[in-house]
């Protein structure tokens, strides 16, 4: 690369390869004056990441799966998984048994599962287990040809919308990442779905040529299995929270896609309170189907999105005797989707003892939807028939609860996939049938010996709402949920005689009525007779991820949104290892950066700490009260103890666990004991936090956690599965609408009690991919970063990627998705829009780079509607029905495509053309037909004396491009020699041009670009 000065405040760029053949060539390469944010920008992409999960392409037939044996049983989850595998295996009862074969097997399965409810106990005994195992099968000479695939189920979270459902396993997963690196291609990690999961017999088949990869770590999810890599936690991906506003909601700036969701001022939200009104501060909202709609402008008029929510009351207005300050409540209320929003009191009501405010946030809409068609509207008689459509959705389930409760006769619809969910509630074989097929008519007949039904309650359309009325054939009630099909009452009457047909909404019933349902609900709710839904969260930070899971149709259940509290200054602040280097650092900056005033530090010295007296003066100086208290957080009695002595007036709002003890050893040399010694402080702490704060509102629950249980350190196998088990319990605790967030941290610059010994630190150590030290300031502005973006796992450490894009071997699994290879890429590869259009800047390419271009544009946004990490897992040749295309993601991919092509194209486009390569090869044909135009016009202006435009040259070039193709072996040297000098000459031309001849391609850049653009031909920085 060559740098040279270009005028006053640029320079030139000149990028060639090995071979000293130029790559590119940017004239003009100014720097823009650094705003505020820019700084924080740069911290996230080096040194904040997340785990992203990519799909791995595979063939089935491509590994032989014989060798294979299991540690246990022949009954439960791994044996049903081999089976599914079509994998034969021997069966042993422990590791001497499959020693003392005459063949030592070639794969040997361990089955990882943890029993029960997640304990400190229960995490101990399944690590410490494994330990053992892995101890005696790495030392016993016999299993020297043999790999170890350990299974686990729910361990892992791959996809959004999941939650852990083993925490224990999730910890064996840190010590095993630990051992693989230390003993480097023996050990695979493999998780299966959950038995509850929909496509738990899916992708079964594909596992010996998962083992067979180079991938130490898999998950199989939705029939393909997916592997880690890290990814950079890009701030632009999290909506952004208004900076300076109490009040603030989601909105859409312009509808049709999902991609204009933002965060915006609500100044409503904290005007005077009108008679009758509360103020609420809103802690989870629901998420309903209607405000996916509204945002894809599939309703008409003005809205407000977020229609029901959960918090604390904060003020009431002139006239409200029910509720007071401090009452915690559920309800229906406009711009729930936000930190503050006004209700009509009559509409809120207490919420149940023991609920959480994602449970109740669950909650008003759907029952009350569900309350008001079946008791209202219906006037619903024990032993009547219903049917209910769409019967595992939010409605569904609670209509399915209500009308069982009622004493109706329930017949129900819905996917496949979800019918075992259904079945848990209740509906048998001949009562469910499938929601995206009309068979449900005929079945439903036969089952009723052709009396069909009395009610339906209807959210289907077109010809399913045509079959559904005939399931009423001697009259009944059919309540229209739905807003894509509503038909006239009329008209239903004179074809289906005795059917009474009405299309409703919840806000019909009004605020009194409301209010009188929601209370009743809730005397059912406390009297057992119903239930919470199954919930999935999302912080409203990544509403766009939820709103997308929504419009997909994924969920079981409610998708709730919880609302970010931030640190309350009259709240107290528990800070554990709160005297540590750590510890004292972010007491400093909780005080500094979030005005907490009232902490509270604990260690296992408390005041006796060295330096506890000066941090308590230092903090007294910055306006803050903080005691200091020797406690053991693991001892349950111990921190019921320490909990009891917080004010009342100063109630414990946030909790950040800082605490933690390091044993290094490698893996043999690690003993039960050297495990409890490490796992007490962090998970042990961790857990015993969670149980006795879980019941309050909390508006912060953050762990301090280690990358060393992401990269798996040599020598520090105990350390990784304490602080595995920290990331497990952060998305747990998500998964149940609490607060939480876990810091995988990588080593900081200041040494502190637990690092000072060491001389590598933590993440990934130097000659395994290189790391670095953060600084304090750096570390506590990645601790901002991160608390801002939303996530429950996040890793803020300092990688040296130069390192590993320079190292002569290959690259980890896990930062595949960070460092690339170097290779050549062609100076145009830089192409964004700089005063043009999409459709003009496509249409100034080459046909070939418009061609790539266009495939990279439809794999692009694919990525994006249907939830994968990035363009490189959409698979161009699969079909969008197989990813789970409906109308409405449909609807945005045309939406995206159109936008960034320019092209008007049809509301069909991705039916007609059912996969991303056939969807492709459409756009392509469209701006041939243009480009043909265009060339035909430069042709005619050359053969009257005008110079040759570039579409004109192009052509000529794309010609040339194809016959070369066809030289052979004799001709290369001539052909070569005469293609440079050709491209001296041209080189030549553009070097003597005027800087502001610079190529618009390269003008319009951004800096991302740029860095890209680099990364390709140096390798990742």
């Amino acid at each position: 690369m060559r740098i040279a000065p270009a005028g006053t405040d640029s320079v030139s760029l000149a990028l060639a390869d090995q071979t000293g053949q130029p790559v590119a060539d940017v004239e003009s390469l100014a720097l823009r004056a650094v705003t505020a944010e820019q700084p924080a920008d740069g911290a996230l992409r080096d040194a904040l990441f997340r785990l992203d999960w990519a799909g791995l392409a595979l063939d089935a037939a491509a590994e032989a799966a014989d060798g294979w044996a299991l540690l246990g049983g022949e009954d439960g989850y791994a044996a049903a998984a081999l089976r599914r595998a079509g994998v034969g295996f021997d069966v042993y009862a422990g590791l001497d048994g499959a020693g003392a074969a005459a063949r030592a097997p070639r794969v040997l399965v361990v089955p990882v599962e943890g029993a029960g409810e997640a304990s400190a106990e229960r995490v101990g005994e399944l690590v410490g287990r494994v330990l053992g195992l892995l101890r005696d099968w790495q030392s016993d000479e016999r299993f020297a040809g043999t790999r170890l695939l350990l299974l686990t189920s729910g361990a892992v979270v791959p996809r959004s919308g999941e939650a852990v459902h083993d925490l224990a396993a999730a910890a064996v997963w840190g010590l095993v990442r630990s051992a693989q690196a230390e003993n480097p291609g023996r050990i695979v990690l493999a998780d299966g779905p959950h038995p509850s999961h929909s496509s738990i017999d899916l992708g079964w088949d594909l596992l010996p040529a998962a083992v067979a990869t180079d991938e130490p770590q898999l998950a199989l999810r939705g029939g393909e299995f997916l592997v880690p890599r890290l990814a950079r936690a890009r701030a632009s991906e999290a909506l952004a929270v208004p900076g300076g506003e109490r009040a603030w909601r989601l909105d859409v700036r312009g509808r049709g896609t999902l991609e204009n969701l933002a965060l915006v001022p609500a100044p409503e939200a904290d005007a005077p309170l009108a008679a009758g009104q509360v103020r609420i501060g809103v802690r989870a909202a629901g998420l309903n189907f209607r405000d996916v709609m509204l945002s894809l402008g599939l309703y008409p008029g003005e809205f407000v999105l977020g229609g029901e929510g959960a918090g604390v009351v904060l003020e009431t207005g002139a006239g409200v005797t029910s509720l007071k300050p401090g009452d915690r409540v559920m309800g229906i209320f406009d711009g729930a989707f936000g930190p503050v929003a006004v209700a009509d009191a009559r509409s809120v009501h207490r919420v149940p003892k023991g609920w959480t405010f994602a449970q109740a946030a669950a909650v008003p809409i759907v029952f009350m939807t569900a309350y008001y068609g079946l008791v209202d509207l219906a006037r619903a008689r024990r032993g009547e028939r219903v049917l209910i459509h769409a019967a595992a959705g939010g409605v569904g389930m609670a209509a399915v609860q209500l009308a069982r409760h009622l004493g109706l006769e329930v017949y129900g619809t819905a996917s496949p996939g979800k019918w075992d969910t259904l079945r848990a509630a209740g509906l048998d074989g001949e009562r469910l049938a499938n929601s995206r097929t009309l068979d449900f008519e005929g079945a439903f007949l036969e089952a009723t010996g052709g009396r069909g039904v009395d009610i339906v309650l209807d959210s289907l359309a077109r010809e399913f709402v045509d079959a559904s009325l005939r399931l009423l054939p001697g009259g009944g009630r059919f309540l229209e949920m739905g807003k894509t099909d509503i038909r006239v009452p009329s008209e239903v009457a004179e074809a289906h005689p005795g059917v009474e047909y009405r299309a409703f909404d919840l806000v019909d019933a009004g605020p009194e009525r409301i209010g009188e349902m929601l209370a009743a609900l809730v005397e059912l709710f406390e009297s057992g007779d119903l239930s919470p839904l199954p919930v999935t969260t999302w912080d409203v930070r990544q509403a766009k991820d939820a709103f997308r899971y929504v419009s997909q149709a994924k969920h079981t259940g409610k998708v709730v949104l919880t609302v970010p509290a931030g640190f309350d200054p009259d709240g107290t602040v528990l800070v554990t290892g709160g005297t540590g280097t750590l510890g004292g650092l972010l007491a400093r900056h909780l005080v500094r950066r979030y005005g907490v005033r009232n902490l509270l530090l604990t260690s296992r010295s408390g005041p006796a700490a060295a330096g506890a007296a000066e941090l308590t003066a230092e903090l007294a100086g910055l306006g803050a009260r903080a005691a200091v208290v020797a406690c053991d957080v693991a001892d349950s009695g111990a921190l019921t103890e320490l909990l009891a002595g917080i004010p009342a007036e100063h109630p414990l709002t946030a909790v950040v666990h800082t605490a933690g003890v390091l044993d290094d050893g490698i893996l043999g040399s690690l003993t039960g004991e050297r495990l409890e010694r490490v796992l007490r402080p962090k998970t042990a702490a961790a857990l015993a936090l969670h149980e006795r704060t879980r019941d309050l509102d909390l508006s912060a629950f953050v762990l301090f956690s280690s990358a060393a249980g992401v990269f798996g350190n040599p020598g520090q196998a105990n350390y990784a599965a304490a602080n595995a088990s920290l990331d497990a319990l952060a998305l747990h605790r998500r998964a149940l609408g609490l607060p939480a967030v876990s810091l995988a941290w990588g080593m900081w610059e200041e040494a502190s009690t637990m690092t000072a010994h060491l001389a590598g630190g933590e993440g990934p150590r130097p000659g395994r991919g290189g790391s670095g030290a953060l600084g304090s300031e750096e570390g506590l502005a990645l601790f901002d970063a991160a608390f801002a973006d939303g996530a429950a796992v996040l890793v803020p450490a300092r990688l040296d990627l130069r390192a590993v894009s320079g190292s002569a071997g290959p690259v980890p699994p896990l930062l595949r998705g960070l460092v690339r290879p170097a290779g050549r890429r062609a100076a145009a590869a830089v192409r964004l829009p700089g005063g043009v259009s999409p459709a003009e800047r496509l249409a100034g390419l080459t046909p070939v780079a418009r061609e790539r271009e266009l495939l990279e544009i439809v794999r692009e946004n694919t990525a994006v509607v249907f939830g994968h990490a990035n363009a490189d897992t959409v698979d161009v040749a699969k079909p969008f029905k197989a990813l789970g295309i409906d109308s409405l993601t449909a609807l945005e991919l045309r939406n995206r495509v159109t936008a960034a092509t320019g092209l008007r194209l049809p509301p069909t486009l991705v039916f007609d053309y059912p996969t991303p390569a056939a969807l492709a090869e459409r756009l392509v044909e469209e701006f041939a037909v243009a480009a043909a135009g265009a060339v035909d016009g430069t042709r005619a202006g050359a053969a009257a004396g005008e110079p040759a435009g570039p579409a004109a040259v192009l052509a000529d070039i794309d010609r040339l491009e194809a016959a070369i193709g066809s030289v052979d072996a004799a001709g290369e040297a001539a052909v070569g020699a005469r293609l440079r000098e050709l491209l001296a000459a041209w080189n030549g031309r553009t070097a003597a041009a005027a800087p502001d001849a610079a190529p618009a391609d390269i003008e319009s850049a951004t800096a991302e670009d740029i860095f890209d653009l680099l990364d390709g031909e140096l390798g990742t920085l």
